[in-house]
């Protein structure tokens, strides 16, 4: 390996990784554990691009290394002044070229050993991607099923309390899954850092444990599961929450309660089912909406929207629904939970024994 080069599978051994590229691009994706000390701001990343198509490349590199090189200089009186002598920082961009060559350059100079990334970020994404699918093939999954309302994903953090392992799609898309699902306190990440948090979780998970995972469409909000992912979620082994309409209601009145604060919202997103449902019924769900008859409002919401599409969408998108073992409840409160996670498990164990005594 070239001196004063590591690869993506060095990452550990460095003591900090430094994301030369502008706030916009680490805003997107970023290693796990880097801090942002760009080389150009998003601006100046710009302008300096714009001057390099239309004026010369000359040009463009004079003004670029000019910004580069106060950019660095602010860095190294402010972030990186109190640096020991034996600190040793990895240094990347977009493509492992002159950002964060330069950057490396200037470290080396003061003392320190630092180290550019080969191949930069882009190196790193497609690590990402392929360790993804080497992951997903050894993971043995369960699919957590049942109609909007259920508690899944509350059942799967009452699942990770009692020491199973589980993975949480919605938690890592920051959305709930159904048209409803957008969160108050948290915006979706990107495509790109979805799926970086995905495989860092994955990369945690046990291979020879089941892993719980809780159905879902293919699309989460505005973010996609992988399809190597997917692929292998569909044709996993399922456990069904059967909870009464009576217990799913209520639990959907406290679990989305937050809508009541933001109707203007609530109304933004029940106006994206116009292509599911009539004109009248919209009109009186808008006027619910507008009422904070949430009850009403959710009630219909079960009867008419979500159990239906769930119907179609769970038996021909996962092998092992129509065989799926059922644990039934009429209590979806948080003790109500506790006891659907450990009959989950009641259910694994039973299974398990079933096998060895065979």
């Amino acid at each position: 390996m070239q001196k004063g080069v590591a690869t993506v599978a060095q990452l550990s051994s460095f003591d900090e990784i430094i994301d030369a590229r502008t706030p916009a691009e680490f805003a997107e994706d970023h290693i796990p554990g880097a801090i942002n000390l760009p080389v150009l701001d998003n601006e100046e990343r710009i302008i300096v691009g714009t001057m390099y198509k239309q004026q010369s490349a000359f040009d463009a590199r004079r003004l670029g290394g000019a910004l580069v090189a106060a950019n660095i200089s602010r860095h190294m009186l402010a972030a990186l002044q109190g640096k020991p002598k034996n600190w040793r920082p990895l240094i990347y961009c977009w493509r492992g070229g002159q950002r964060s060559g330069s950057f490396a350059t200037w470290l080396r100079m003061v003392g320190w050993d630092a180290c550019q990334l080969e191949g930069g970020y882009k190196a790193f994404r497609h690590h990402v991607i392929a360790e993804i699918e080497r992951i997903t093939p050894a993971l043995d999954l369960r699919i957590v099923c049942g109609p909007t309302g259920s508690a899944k994903t509350r059942v799967l953090e009452a699942l990770a309390e009692l020491g199973a392992q589980t993975l949480d799609l919605e938690d890592l898309a920051a959305h709930k899954g159904s048209v409803l699902g957008g969160l108050p306190d948290r915006p979706q990440p990107a495509q790109k850092h979805f799926e970086t948090t995905l495989c860092a979780r994955m990369q945690a998970l046990d291979p020879s444990r089941p892993v719980y995972v809780e159905a879902e469409s293919r699309k989460i909000g505005l973010v996609f599961v992988p399809e190597p992912l997917i692929m292998a979620m569909r044709r996993a082994p399922c456990v069904m929450i059967d909870a009464s309409r009576d217990a799913r209601l209520d639990f959907l009145v406290r679990d989305y309660a937050y809508l009541g604060d933001d109707i203007a919202t609530l109304q933004a997103n029940l106006h994206r089912l116009r292509e599911h449902q009539s004109r009248e019924t919209l009109e009186r769900w808008q006027a619910l909406a507008a009422g904070h008859a949430l009850p009403e409002l959710f009630g219909e919401l079960i009867d008419q929207h979500y159990d239906p599409l769930y119907r179609r969408s769970q038996n021909g998108n996962y092998a092992g629904f129509g065989t799926a073992p059922h644990v039934a409840t009429e209590d979806l409160s948080e003790a109500g939970i506790r006891r659907l996670a450990a009959d989950v498990i009641a259910l694994e164990r039973s299974a398990a024994g079933a096998t060895n005594a065979a």
